[in-house]
């Protein structure tokens, strides 16, 4: 029984130390055995049989030498973790379009895909085709489906901590368990986010708001909905519904995007908004008025997050960014007399992938949860 209990304990060790080097090449690469006997503290025969082990699971490869780098003497040999071991699928799926992203462990997009929706599509009918565009692409740009380790999608809705949407936008969603639904006899992860608060986490990742803590996040276009980060982490609130003030009728922001509609003219393929943005950026009385009742619409309810949560910062995203030059400084104007501090206010430079870059984000972060996580009792 001893010699099992001991049998048993040297396992587990073995096992944490293989997680812990993995770390570390997870966090920078490459290194040689050397520099990861250092950063982490342990012998280098045990890091060189984490190694070993990690090489014969995919996840560690040896990187070949530097153009140029010719060192006198035998080179050492230096690891690399495999971003190439799997991918992720990152959705945003609205009401007027799908937006489908393939990146690596690393997070590198490595295939994207755009397509327009039939606003008018019925709940079942959004959910066949979902289905559809996401076989077709991972057909299209990950043939061996078991290296997809997750799929987040996100959706134009709340998702409480049991997975079930409440959703005004595609009532039918409301009450469906939308990630069960995907994941049937799919291999790896299958999570559904609200899709501000993957937008958020995009901003955070890659954005505007990679250097900030506490971020208010306006996700604007033909809705308008808002989401928070306090102290870096996402507040998703207790059923998921934080931060949104778009609910609310007497703020405003439900009718927001009515003030974006533009009769002007519009170049060929060139869309209302940026039709709009252009017209104001050459002083256009019409569009500046238009923007201008954007800004006061969005602010009563931009206002109010501001004094809820006191950010150092608010990023708008989604469709109406185009006009975010002519609308940043008439947001300002309006949030002064409405709040003790106005934010630093910041214009996503992230474009139509937003939402789809958080879902890879989110992706990532469950399959690194997974994959890092001490694998020792």
């Amino acid at each position: 029984m001893r010699n099992r209990a001991r049998g048993h304990d040297l396992l587990a060790l073995r096992r944490l130390n293989t997680t812990v080097v993995l770390r570390a090449l997870h966090r920078r690469s490459p290194r040689t055995l050397a520099e990861l006997a250092a950063g982490t503290g342990l012998s280098r025969p045990t890091v060189e049989a984490a190694v070993e082990e990690l090489a014969e699971r995919g996840l560690v490869a040896e990187s070949a030498a530097r153009d140029g780098e010719r060192p006198p003497g035998r080179p050492a040999r230096r690891f690399r973790f495999r971003t190439e071991a799997g991918s992720v699928l990152g959705v945003d799926i609205g009401l007027h379009k799908m937006v489908l992203l393939l990146a690596d462990l690393g997070g590198t997009v490595i295939a994207s895909q755009r397509a327009a929706i039939d606003p008018e599509l019925t709940g079942s009918a959004r959910l066949g085709l979902l289905r559809a565009g996401m076989e077709s692409f991972l057909d299209a740009h990950a043939p061996r489906r078991t290296a997809v380790l997750a799929r987040c999608v996100g959706v134009p809705g709340t998702v409480g901590a049991d997975g079930v949407i409440t959703s005004v936008v595609v009532p039918e969603w409301s009450g469906v368990d939308l990630g069960r639904l995907l994941a049937d006899g799919e291999p790896g992860h299958t999570l559904v986010e609200n899709d501000v608060n993957l937008a958020v986490l995009a901003e955070r990742w890659q954005g505007a708001a990679a250097l900030a803590g506490d971020v208010v996040c306006v996700l604007t276009g033909h809705r308008v909905s808002c989401s928070l980060t306090i102290g870096g982490r996402l507040h998703r609130g207790r059923r998921g519904g934080a931060g949104e003030l778009g609910m609310l009728p007497l703020l405003g922001m439900s009718t927001a995007q009515e003030a974006l509609k533009w009769p002007g003219e519009r170049l060929e393929g060139e869309s209302e908004v940026a039709a709009l943005a252009r017209a104001a950026d050459t002083g256009d009385p019409r569009a500046l008025a238009a923007v201008a009742d954007f800004a006061d619409r969005l602010a009563p309810g931009v206002a109010a997050l501001a004094l809820a949560v006191d950010p150092e910062l608010i990023v708008l995203t989604g469709g109406a960014t185009p006009v975010g030059r002519t609308l940043v400084p008439l947001l300002t104007e309006r949030l002064r007399p409405m709040t003790l501090n106005v934010p630093r206010i910041a214009v996503s430079s992230l474009g139509g992938r937003g939402v789809a870059l958080g879902a890879v984000r989110r992706a990532l972060d469950e399959v690194e949860e997974e994959l890092l996580a001490d694998q020792a009792p």
